[in-house]
């Protein structure tokens, strides 16, 4: 190839200076840096209009040749008496020399141009964050990453709700059927984290839009056509976070029954606690563990990880959680609550670890509370909406609890001074990052990066891991998955772009639209039967195509 010097030389000769019309501007890219003898040339240009000419990691915006006075004018050999000075009174004659000059230059570099435009790689767009640098190493080749740094999709730009395919998205940001409706194009939505409670996983499956069906664009190989394939997949990452979190639980818990946040204000009030009455004062509630209850409502990966870590502390533990196979307790070695009434008569601290649908909507609530030991404690690291927040803070007034440690909020971000909970006593609220460890925030970004991939480069829904409404996709007429083939290596997808409100990515002269990805169909997968799982203890079984949630973000 080329030295990246002697290219940007040879543009630069090509480029008039003298009586420009408009700005041209020209960008040599190698790697992902710019390489054009260290600085980005202006020039500018005579003509009105440009064309793009793609050369290995190199993308050169150049203006159009002239057109040739005479069919039987030389070419290829630069006159004599050319030099190197300034344009002198025949710019075009030089400007065709100085081209062809650039041609033998890039000769057996230059890749070859099919028919028609080419096509442009997949939008994949983080919807409620900004930092897309540990995705874009998975998904640099394969698709374009954009980041929208929004909160609601009133905030996304247009380019993104009518041209992305992916969706990668953390828990700020709510996916109803009314938001799922504005994207055009989308085909997956990988959730950073294990909860996935913020999308409308039903209405997905059976939102599938159109990506226009008169639309289409040919290959070097072949003509693709968009379908009208149907369908969103959902997906999450329900493993990255499972120690965290049931560390995070474990943490509370040890604080309710030792009180260490409450001697630490002491301490910082002022509090010295020298005799055994101040002592006793300051210290009053801590209780000893060992031979206490501890019972865990949602026995998947973290309610089974968070008992293990509590029974070396010498806890009894009892679950409840109907829809495991029987034997799962003779495993590990815990107790089986039948019923939710018994788990919650037999505790004398509850930790909820189930995941949060229309079912169990504040699962504790006042009738619930009444049915729990007096004095009980309250751990929520799994969804805000668990719990009635009214009626704990209710309980935590009476004393029928005696403490709770919440880490979701029915309202996030959460705030004392807007809440019910702004009043009552005993409660030690953190702010949703009971999942969070830099480890896992970088694994659970690089599942998610790779979730995303596998959509692009496989089957839908069968080359997903965690997809969470395969039930529902199943149902659907036809299944597509996005055709390696269509992805061009050469154009973006080397950085991540933000479209802010109002601004879309700026376009070189002369490219062509970015055309709609194509689609390409299959038949349906074989559907897989597993084993049920409850919306909500208590309730009559519903299809729901995931039962526990690991309480990450």
């Amino acid at each position: 190839m080329a030295d990246a010097a002697d290219l940007a030389r040879a543009l630069t000769e090509i480029l008039p200076s003298a009586n420009a019309a408009r700005p041209f501007r020209f960008l040599l890219e190698a790697g992902g840096e710019a390489v054009a003898g260290g600085a980005v040339l202006e020039k500018r240009g005579e003509e009105a209009d440009a064309f793009c000419v793609a050369v290995t990691e190199v993308v050169w915006l150049l203006p159009p040749p002239a057109r040739a006075e005479a069919d039987d004018e030389p070419l290829g050999i630069p006159p004599a008496t050319e030099s190197r000075g300034p344009i002198s009174a025949c710019p075009m004659d030089r400007h065709k020399v100085k081209r062809q000059r650039l041609d033998r230059i890039c000769e057996g570099i230059r890749p070859p141009i099919g028919n028609g435009p080419m096509p442009a790689r997949p939008l994949v767009a983080l919807l409620d964050g900004r930092d897309c640098t540990v995705e874009m190493p998975i998904l640099k080749d394969v698709a374009t990453v954009a980041f929208c740094d929004a909160q609601s999709t009133q905030e996304i730009h247009e380019k993104v709700l009518n041209e992305a395919v992916g969706a990668l998205m953390y828990h700020t940001i709510t996916l109803s059927r009314q938001d799922l409706e504005k994207f055009k194009a989308l085909r997956v939505i990988v959730r950073i984290g294990s909860g996935y409670d913020n999308v409308d996983i039903k209405s997905a499956a059976e939102l599938g839009k159109a990506l226009g069906a008169n639309r289409y664009w040919l290959t070097a190989r072949m003509p693709v056509i968009a379908r009208n394939p149907r369908g969103i997949a959902v997906c999450n990452i329900p493993s990255s976070s499972v120690e965290e979190t049931a560390d995070s639980t474990l943490c509370h818990i040890l604080n309710l029954y030792r009180r260490v946040t409450w001697l630490h204000q002491a301490m910082r009030e002022g509090n010295r606690a020298s005799s055994m009455e101040q002592i006793r004062e300051v210290a009053g509630g801590a209780v000893r563990i060992r031979g206490e209850t501890l019972g865990i409502i949602g026995l998947g990966r973290v309610g089974q990880a968070v008992a293990l870590r509590a029974k070396p502390f010498g806890f009894n533990v009892v679950f409840y959680d109907p829809y495991l196979p029987d034997g799962v307790e003779r495993s590990l070695g815990l107790q089986r609550m039948a019923t939710l009434q018994d788990l919650l008569m037999h505790s004398d601290c509850i930790t909820l670890h189930c995941s949060l649908n229309e079912h169990n909507h504040h699962l504790i609530n006042d009738f619930t509370i009444k049915q729990m030991r007096q004095g009980c404690f309250l751990v929520n690291t799994a969804r805000g909406g668990l719990v009635d927040e009214k009626a704990l803070a209710q309980a935590l007034k009476e004393g029928r609890i005696r403490g709770a440690a919440l880490d979701v909020h029915e309202s996030e971000p959460f705030s004392f001074a807007n809440g019910p909970l702004k009043d009552a006593p005993n409660v030690i609220c953190t702010p949703h990052t009971a999942w969070y460890s830099e480890q896992a925030s970088i694994e659970s970004r690089e599942d998610a990066a790779k979730e995303i991939r596998r959509a692009i480069t496989g089957h839908i829904p069968d080359a997903l891991r965690n997809c969470v409404n395969k039930e529902y996709l199943l149902l659907a007429a036809q299944w597509s998955s996005i055709d390696p083939a269509t992805v061009h290596p050469e154009l973006n997808g080397a950085a991540a772009y933000r479209f802010p409100p109002g601004v879309v990515g700026v376009a070189a002269p002369g490219l062509p639209e970015p055309p709609v990805e194509g689609i390409v169909t299959h038949g349906i997968p074989s559907v897989s039967h597993s084993a049920p799982h409850t919306p909500s203890p208590g309730e009559s079984n519903k299809l729901e195509p995931d039962r526990e949630i690991s309480t990450d973000q």
